[in-house]
């Protein structure tokens, strides 16, 4: 019975005899090669000047604060930039009814020739100069509101604000130059109203054209 108590003993003591002396080690080893490294990322950080980190925050959050200041400066500009459009055209239809109201007067006052004036009596001389007055006072209020006329009589033809109705063999003229204003047109800021309607001067025939066929003569 004593040896077979000692014989358990022995079989008991076995495993624990093993862990002791390092049977288990292959275990213990796989598990570390599973595991994770020493965190490096941890150390280094440790190291670095808590300053320059600071700084280098600061230096973002600046250039991030700048970019919003100009992207709300953009957006302020363009906010005012299309009011101020949004203003002066809004009155596009409206003035462009008005331009027959302009020409009205206008043909009322070219009807009668300048020397045929003053042989007027004195109540025609006076509807005479209301009529002027009031044309005038009209396009003062165009001029008030950015509309303004267009009488391109000398300048060179801009496909933009003339529409072009016939040409003119005119040898004191550049080509291409407007020499007759059928009607004048109007413009508000930069867009057409009503384009003005033009006679522009053409180029000179060559030579070759104004050569009479040989034989005729």
């Amino acid at each position: 019975m004593t040896g077979n108590n000692g014989a358990a003993q022995r079989d008991e003591a076995a495993p624990e005899e093993a862990e002791a002396s390092g049977t288990a080690a292959p275990e213990e080893s796989a598990a570390e090669a599973a595991g994770e490294a020493p965190d490096v990322t941890d150390e280094v950080m440790a190291e670095v000047d808590p300053l320059l980190v600071l700084e280098a925050e600061n230096a973002d959050l600046k250039d991030r604060l700048l970019r919003a200041v100009a992207e709300m400066e953009n957006l302020r500009r363009r906010a005012e930039r299309e009011k101020a459009e949004a203003t002066l055209y809004a009155a596009t239809s409206f003035a462009r009814d008005m331009l027959n109201v302009a020409d009205s007067l206008g043909r009322a006052l070219s009807s009668l020739p300048e020397e045929d004036r003053a042989g007027l009596d004195e109540p025609m001389r006076n509807v005479l100069s209301g009529v002027e007055v009031t044309r005038r006072e009209l396009l003062n209020v165009f001029e008030r509101h950015n509309i303004k006329l267009v009488d391109p009589v000398g300048e060179k033809f801009d496909p933009h604000f003339h529409q072009a109705m016939f040409e003119v063999a005119d040898p004191g003229a550049a080509p291409g130059t407007v020499v007759q204003v059928v009607q004048t047109g109007y413009r508000i800021g930069d867009r057409v109203l009503r384009p003005a309607m033009v006679g522009v001067a053409k180029a000179a025939p060559a030579a070759s054209e104004t050569e009479e066929p040989p034989g005729q003569g």
